[in-house]
C-alpha cells in the first residue's frame, strides 16, 4: 500500500451521512473518493443478475473480482454516475434490497478479500476519501484520519424515509427503522471486519448536527494535521 497519497477514513452504519458528507470533501479538496459501499452492492447487484445465489461464498467473490465497473464524476454538484457492465445503475444500487443483500455479501470473507486490493488501488495523489464500514479498520489502517460517523437508528431512519419520499418512493418509516436495525446488527456481529470505530479514530454523533457542520469539523480536523 502506498504511504505516498493521505487518506482521509469515514466509517459508520447507514444513514450517518458518510456518502454524502466524503463526497462534499473529497470535491472541497480535490481528492479521489472511494465509496466502497458502492463496490458491495455493484457486486451484490451483478450477483442478482447472474443468478448467483447469495450464500456461494465462491461464486460470489468471483463476481466481484470480475466486476466491470466505472464511477463517472457529475457536474459540480452532480453525484458520480455509478456504472456496471456499461450500463448506468447509480440508482439500481441504491434500493434497500440491494442494501440488504449487499450486507450479506460484506459479510463473506472471499468477497471481502477480493475487493481489498481494488480498494487499496484508489489511493493515489493527491489523497483520497475513503467512504465505508471498514476503511479505518482494514483497508486504510495507517490513515492519518480516520472518522467515525453515527447517528441515532431512529434518526438515520427519518432521513431515509424523507430521501425516499423525495424521488417519489413510498417509504414507512417503521419498515425502514427494522431494516436500518437488522444491518446494524449484522454488520456489527459479522465474523469478518465488523462495524466498529478504529482505536485512533474519531467518533462524530451527526444526529443533531447539519451536513455544513459535520463537514467543516472534519476539514478543520485535516487543516489540524497538515494534510491540506
Amino acid at each position: 500500500m502506498s504511504r505516498a497519497a493521505p487518506v482521509i477514513t469515514l466509517d459508520g452504519p447507514g444513514g450517518a451521512g458518510k456518502g454524502t458528507i466524503s463526497q462534499i470533501i473529497a470535491g472541497k479538496l480535490g481528492w479521489h473518493l472511494l465509496d466502497s459501499g458502492a463496490l458491495y452492492r455493484l457486486t451484490a447487484l451483478g450477483a442478482e443478475r447472474k443468478g448467483v445465489a447469495f450464500d456461494d461464498a465462491a461464486a460470489l467473490a468471483d463476481v466481484a473480482r470480475n466486476l466491470d465497473i466505472a464511477f463517472l464524476p457529475g457536474a459540480e454538484n452532480e453525484p458520480v454516475s455509478v456504472m456496471l457492465d456499461g450500463e448506468e445503475v447509480s440508482k439500481a444500487i441504491r434500493t434497500e434490497t440491494t442494501g440488504n443483500n449487499a450486507s450479506i455479501v460484506a459479510a463473506l470473507t472471499p468477497v471481502r478479500d477480493a475487493l481489498l486490493q481494488r480498494q487499496r488501488d484508489f489511493r493515489q495523489a493527491p489523497g483520497v476519501v475513503g467512504d465505508g464500514r471498514d476503511m479505518g479498520t482494514v483497508v486504510f489502517t495507517d490513515a492519518p484520519l480516520k472518522i467515525y460517523l453515527t447517528a441515532s437508528a431512529d434518526e438515520r431512519a427519518r432521513r431515509r424515509v424523507k430521501q425516499l419520499q423525495e424521488k417519489g418512493i413510498d417509504a414507512k418509516f417503521q419498515a425502514i427503522l427494522s431494516e436500518i436495525q437488522t444491518r446494524d446488527e449484522r454488520d456489527m456481529n459479522r465474523d469478518v471486519a465488523p462495524l466498529k470505530p478504529a482505536d485512533d479514530a474519531i467518533t462524530l454523533d451527526t444526529t443533531d448536527m447539519s451536513i455544513p457542520e459535520v463537514v467543516a469539523q472534519i476539514i478543520d480536523l485535516a487543516k489540524a494535521r497538515a494534510l491540506v
